[in-house]
């Protein structure tokens, strides 16, 4: 053996109780379990873990580390929470599949997720590509985590239609069906959408189911981040439902939220639309993560038809003082549906980070504090910024509900996912707290579920989701993604004032059985590979 984990309490995954064993490692995965009173292991390294609990690694099946897996090979972030698998493609905006212009439109539209991309060499354009450029990142080492890529339907529209708001003709519809198909055929896990992002919003249901029926021929699921989270939130999400269910195509429902005040306490009810479809046969599960802000880009409040076109469109139209008139209106008194149909509260929209440094006062405050602070319409610092920044803020919003929070993570359909953006001076802190989070404000202090159920919902349940019949459990056999915690002391160390701090109480994680975090320090190891869909899973 490799290595022996001595006496640490082993969460397996399954949600059943923990119980105590030595744990052997070789050729990156799990030798032998042995229980108190079995035969004890022997290893060329022994590690004592008494104290600590053994369980599978985190997956994060929402993530925006498109970029960062490849500029940071530390990617600190997530390693220290433990995550050792992300779900990249997220919200139908990424990188591949593309060609030269539509590469440089999406660097554009979500600098505010990833930055501007200037210190990445995109050499790839197909989803093969990027994954293959996964493996061999950082001169040729790997990535430090491993990481699933979705089929971004957004970036898919903008490559076979442009930014232009209709309905796709037969022709694109055919051109879209291959991309997604080459895209999974190369490794992709499903396909993403996000419906309240252009040119992606553009797309009616039935593009969506035709496009979802090619992910339910390759075994994959759709993920859609929906048309509303706000006023038209749960009619939303019976729209996805119902597609999925047309198509045959497993869903899974993206930072599953109600936000704004008038879908305070109404989780319930989302919960049952979900269980009468899962009796239904469709098959459905979700993520969120545990705070309530959200976090996108300011553009992304805008109504979609002033981002018909492309950003160059967007920007131009922001620099004309009635068409700006209109984009105001629509946001501070029609509710865009950017702005998922509820009028903007400048006073809840808080800069997160700028592209240009010469922005950064801006950064931390809201809007409205700001434009108090400058004498003048809280409109007019959102329009100065959009313009003077290029589209790349990024905001906080601060308009979740907790009751909502925390009975959403209690179903068994719920999976754990960070939708964090690492890009910023002042993130949101679920990209460097989710996880840990999840087990010591909502598990050990809250006693939301027992710690070996949120550990199943953070590592069993989205291994099912991805068809990984190998990870997700401990279990003999499987591959060796481990995490020690100390159950009483692991805590989120992200706070909304000092959001990149890392998290205590996660001294060890393994990737295949190789170190990424050794007594709380993070290793030089690249352990982190592409993860692609598995054919007849």
């Amino acid at each position: 053996m490799d290595l022996v984990i001595r006496g640490a309490a082993v969460i397996d995954g399954t949600g059943a109780p923990s119980y105590r064993a030595d744990v052997a490692l070789a050729d990156g995965r799990i030798a032998a379990i042995a229980r108190e009173g079995d035969r004890r292991p022997t290893a060329r390294r022994v590690l004592d873990a008494h104290g600590l609990a053994l369980a599978p690694g985190f997956v994060d099946m929402h993530a925006h580390s498109d970029l960062a897996l490849l500029r940071d090979p530390a990617h600190t972030a997530k390693v220290a929470q433990g995550v050792t698998l992300e779900i990249l493609g997220q919200d139908g905006l990424s990188y591949a599949p593309v060609d030269d212009r539509t590469l440089a439109g999406v660097r554009t539209q979500i600098t505010g997720w990833n930055g501007d991309g200037h210190d990445v060499d995109f050499s790839w354009r197909s989803v093969g590509g990027y994954l293959d450029r996964l493996d061999h990142g950082h001169g040729g080492e790997g990535v430090a985590v491993d990481a699933a890529y979705l089929v971004p339907q957004g970036t898919v529209r903008m490559l076979a239609v442009g930014w232009e708001d209709r309905p796709a003709t037969a022709a694109e519809l055919a051109r879209m069906r291959r991309l997604v198909a080459e895209g999974l055929e190369q490794g992709a896990v499903g396909m993403s959408s996000g419906l309240t992002y252009t040119p992606g919003m553009y797309a009616d249901d039935a593009e969506l189911t035709e496009l979802c029926r090619v992910v339910a021929a390759y075994g994959g699921y759709y993920c859609p981040h929906h048309r509303s989270y706000g006023a038209g939130a749960l009619a939303a999400y019976e729209e996805m439902i119902a597609v999925a269910r047309t198509a045959g195509c497993a869903l899974h429902l993206a930072h599953a939220v109600l936000n704004h005040d008038g879908n305070r306490g109404r989780a319930p009810e989302l919960l049952a639309l979900l269980d009468a479809a899962r009796a239904e046969g469709v098959d459905v599960s979700f993520d969120s993560y545990p705070y309530t802000p959200g976090c996108t880009t300011l553009a992304a409040l805008l109504p979609s038809w002033a981002g018909e076109g492309g950003p160059a469109s967007l920007l131009a139209r922001l620099g004309d003082d009635a068409t700006a008139g209109r984009i105001r209106h629509a946001l501070e008194v029609e509710g865009a549906d950017g702005c998922h149909g509820v009028p903007v509260d400048w006073d809840t929209v808080e800069v997160s980070g700028v592209t240009d440094p010469a922005l950064t006062p801006y950064v931390g405050r809201s809007l409205a504090r700001s434009s108090r602070e400058r004498d003048e319409e809280p409109w007019t610092t959102a329009r100065r910024l959009l313009t003077a920044d290029r589209l790349g803020t990024t905001v906080l919003l601060h308009v979740g509900d907790e009751d909502n929070v925390r009975t959403l993570m209690r179903h068994p359909a719920h999976t754990g996912g960070s939708d964090g953006i690492l890009h910023g001076a002042k993130p949101h802190p679920r990209a460097y707290g989710t996880f840990p989070h999840y087990l010591g404000r909502y598990a050990r202090e809250l006693g939301m579920f027992s710690l070996e159920e949120c550990v199943a919902h953070l590592t069993s349940r989205p291994a099912a989701r991805l068809r990984l019949s190998d990870r997700g459990l401990v279990r003999e056999g499987n591959r060796a993604d481990l995490v020690l915690f100390d159950p009483d002391t692991v805590a989120a160390g992200s706070t909304f004032e000092a959001p990149s701090r890392l998290p205590t109480g996660i001294p060890y994680v393994l990737i295949a059985g190789r170190f990424v975090m050794e007594d709380g320090r993070r290793t030089d190891v690249l352990a982190g590979r592409a993860v692609r869909r598995v054919p007849g899973a």
